[in-house]
């Protein structure tokens, strides 16, 4: 990945360019399967990015171009230049933006997406209540979501996936992530975790079939649970690029 340096967004051509030799160099390959910009750059023409990545795929250092939380105008711009094979965004039952503008521009350009937080760090395990307390280094304790009274209220997003999982003999996070891979067949979310059972957990979410019954079940419930506050800081939401 490159666009973001120690100094905050970077995404002028010789960074690019610095960040893929030392990628390269650090994981002893020779050519990098997908790179991706991260986040968008707006004090660089979006052109000017895709040219250099467009550059290095000729030099055989990267094989496929990806963009991160990037916006429609960033994306159509990007993909003239270069086409885009991937958009790495936040996508999931409480992260819903993508849906209004983002997905039909991916499927109209043939742009695989790739959803990043799709448990919604967490919080669409089941496993965080209102009484939960993270330790002083969690993110989450930054994330307005994750404040108390928004905690609170979001939690009725998390007892519908619960209810749901229960009749099928699944875990809420099961559900969240067969949910993701239902909207549409090019959705490939990218759940994280250290632990194994939590890994074996999540595979078996490719498992989960959700009925047209069960999907519109949790469309009808969802559009009920207003969710509270934003995903992030105001200071990350500024290097959101658009």
């Amino acid at each position: 990945m490159t666009g973001v340096s120690s100094g905050g967004l970077n995404s002028r051509p010789e960074q690019v360019r610095k960040a893929v030799e030392g990628s390269l160099r650090r994981l002893r390959i020779d050519c990098i399967d997908l790179l991706y910009q991260h986040r968008v750059d707006p004090d660089v023409p979006m052109e000017d990015v895709a040219g250099t990545v467009k550059e290095l795929i000729a030099e055989g250092k990267a094989k496929h171009f990806g963009m991160s939380e990037a916006g429609a105008e960033s994306i159509r711009r990007a993909h003239a230049v270069q086409p885009v094979a991937a958009l790495q965004s936040e996508y999931s039952l409480w992260t819903r933006d993508p849906e209004a503008e983002i997905l039909p521009l991916l499927e109209e350009l043939g742009i695989g997406f790739v959803p990043f937080s799709p448990l919604g760090r967490g919080f669409l395990t089941g496993k965080i209540d209102a009484s939960t307390k993270f330790d002083k280094s969690d993110f989450r304790n930054q994330v307005p979501r994750f404040e108390a009274e928004a905690l609170k209220a979001n939690l009725a997003l998390v007892d519908l996936i619960k209810s749901i999982a229960a009749d099928k003999s699944a875990t809420p996070a099961q559900i969240a992530l067969g949910w993701l891979l239902a909207q549409k067949p090019w959705i490939v979310p990218i759940p994280g975790t250290r632990r194994l059972e939590r890994l074996e957990e999540n595979l078996g979410g490719a498992d989960i079939v959700l009925t047209e019954d069960d999907l519109a079940r949790i469309e009808e419930a969802s559009k009920s649970v207003r969710i509270a506050g934003a995903r992030y800081p105001d200071v990350f939401l500024k290097m959101s690029g658009r």
